[in-house]
């Protein structure tokens, strides 16, 4: 009869997990927001939305596309192609069109030629079998073997080397950051920062946090650097700030009207 009051005991191993970092949005597509290195302004965060390209696409948007011409803000752009998120693709010249680095599609060319930068974004796959997007780094890969195999190529300057080492220069200037970013298990990782480090800094910091980076380029600094997010119910809009403005009352709020944007739009 003793045998009968005995209840099951359930054995635990183990220290218990942590929660994911990761808020998903719906199948694929995740946001996170994590902590930058100690700063005296700004609110310290991290914001990272990781893309998965089995279930979505990359558009290049572009004001010198036919049938464009103006300005838009990073939203403007997104909602204009109905993407669940949106980023800045580069720099861009005086001329507030050209970007600073190679950028095409297979229907429009914004600038045909090679800059000194070695980091190139890379999707639309033209063939089976080769990643639906990457970051080709010139310095240890054949650019020009690897580029014939994708519709759109997008370059700008390289953050994280293919050994995943930090190349961005040290530097005294700190300003906000848009970046571009490809993990381990090959996702695309839209980054923004308005908290104005100094680049070196924020790249050794992504390459600490448990994302699992490895490439990352530059895409866009200061109050133009944007991230836009709209997906699970929710919507969410990152803009960059004044780095010489102390007074947040009169830091830069708004979302400034850029010429050249990465979107992301569900398969």
């Amino acid at each position: 009869m003793w045998l009968a009051a005995l209840a099951p005991v359930l054995l635990v191993t183990g220290a218990p997990q942590a929660p994911s970092p990761w808020e998903a949005l719906e199948p694929g597509l995740e946001v996170g927001v994590f902590d930058g290195p100690t700063t005296a302004s700004g609110d310290g965060k991290i914001t990272v939305v990781r893309v998965d390209p089995a279930r979505f696409d990359l558009l290049l948007l572009n004001a010198s596309a036919p049938g464009e011409g103006s300005l838009r803000s990073v939203r403007a752009w997104a909602e204009r192609a109905g993407a669940v998120a949106a980023i800045n693709a580069s720099m861009y010249q005086e001329d507030y069109r050209t970007s600073v680095g190679l950028m095409r599609t297979r229907e429009h060319v914004n600038r045909a030629t090679l800059a000194k930068h070695k980091a190139v974004l890379a999707f639309e796959p033209l063939a089976s079998g080769v990643p639906r997007v990457r970051i080709i780094d010139r310095e240890c890969e054949d650019f020009a073997a690897i580029a014939q195999g994708y519709g759109s190529l997008v370059q700008s300057i390289r953050m994280v080397s293919c050994d995943r080492r930090n190349v961005w220069a040290r530097s005294e200037q700190r300003f906000s950051t848009a970046a571009i970013g490809i993990d381990r298990a090959g996702r695309l990782l839209l980054v923004h920062a308005r908290t104005p480090w100094t680049v070196h800094d924020l790249v050794n910091a992504l390459l600490a946090l448990p994302i699992g980076l490895a490439r990352a380029m530059y895409a866009e600094g200061g109050p133009e650097a944007q991230l836009y997010v709209k997906a699970g119910g929710r919507e969410m809009e990152f803009v960059g700030g004044f780095a010489a403005v102390a007074d947040s009352a009169v830091d830069n709020r708004g979302a400034w009207p850029v010429p050249n944007v990465i979107a992301v739009v569900r398969r």
